[in-house]
């Protein structure tokens, strides 16, 4: 029942954002809950999504952890039912643990690298529209998802982008500036590395959609991929080599992450 799994995936989520902050302070569990006088079953469970995260005890980590709000702005904005499938779940669970992440994106800009208001504009083109309320926890939940781009270790992350994703001026041009200006940025991370697959290329292994893949730390392979009403969890051997060999020939048909870059400038330039 949707009641029996109430809050599961952001629970989720601010627990590995309070386990992130736990270790940037180089504490263990037991060593957290120490220092605030908090069981340390407590903190596990809520590290792990299994416990809500109250409103006093957030501000308390948000107070010794000096996380600026965050864990209670999260719990205070907590979603009354998931707001993902249990899929769509599964894949952010394992995007937060991949070692290693390989995404193709067709019409949009890849979800780890959207801005705000790219992301927010691309949520308000969806048909059925969302309520309000909704959309705005949608996004916030998708922009939380690029803690991994900021880690001290974060996963290795290729991205492969068919140009009509540039070009597309969803909410407005300026919002297409603005998106192509974080892209740009986004190029600078040691961890990322974007090529655009243009529109004058004769070759374009990726004509069946969008879709990702993912290394697990125990190096385990599997994908995920997408279309118009609904996604599917890929994890049999041979489905999984096909898209690897799919991506592989992508990267070859794509500018080189440095001509990439250049095609960005002039797309830039021109606005």
């Amino acid at each position: 029942m949707t009641t029996s799994r109430r809050n599961q995936s952001a629970m989720r989520m601010l627990g590995r954002q309070l386990a992130t902050a736990r270790r940037a302070a180089g504490l263990s569990q037991s060593g957290l809950s120490a220092a605030l006088n908090l069981n340390e079953e407590t903190i596990a469970s809520i590290e792990q999504g299994r416990r809500s995260l109250k409103p006093d005890i957030a501000e308390l980590l948000d107070e010794y952890l000096g996380t600026k709000g965050t864990l209670a702005a999260g719990v205070a904005n907590l979603p009354e039912v998931d707001q993902f499938p249990l899929w769509a779940e599964e894949y952010m669970d394992q995007e937060r643990e991949a070692i290693a992440l390989s995404w193709y994106d067709a019409l949009v800009v890849p979800g780890l690298l959207q801005n705000e208001p790219y992301a927010r504009a691309i949520l308000q083109n969806r048909v059925p529209a969302y309520p309000e309320e909704k959309l705005e926890t949608t996004l916030r939940l998708r922009l939380a998802r690029q803690e991994i781009l900021h880690r001290k270790h974060p996963p290795t992350l290729s991205f492969v982008i068919w140009e009509p994703a540039l070009l597309l001026s969803v909410g407005s041009q300026e919002v297409r500036r603005q998106q192509l200006d974080f892209l740009r940025e986004m190029t600078e991370l040691p961890c990322v590395s974007l090529q655009v697959l243009p529109l004058s290329s004769p070759f374009h292994a990726g004509v069946d959609g969008p879709f990702t893949l993912l290394e697990t730390p125990d190096h385990q392979h599997v994908a995920y991929t997408e279309s118009q009403r609904g996604s599917q969890w890929v994890s049999d051997l041979d489905e999984v080599s096909i898209l690897a060999r799919k991506y592989a020939m992508l990267r070859t048909q794509a500018l080189t992450p440095q001509d990439s870059v250049g095609l960005l400038d002039r797309l830039l330039g021109e606005q």
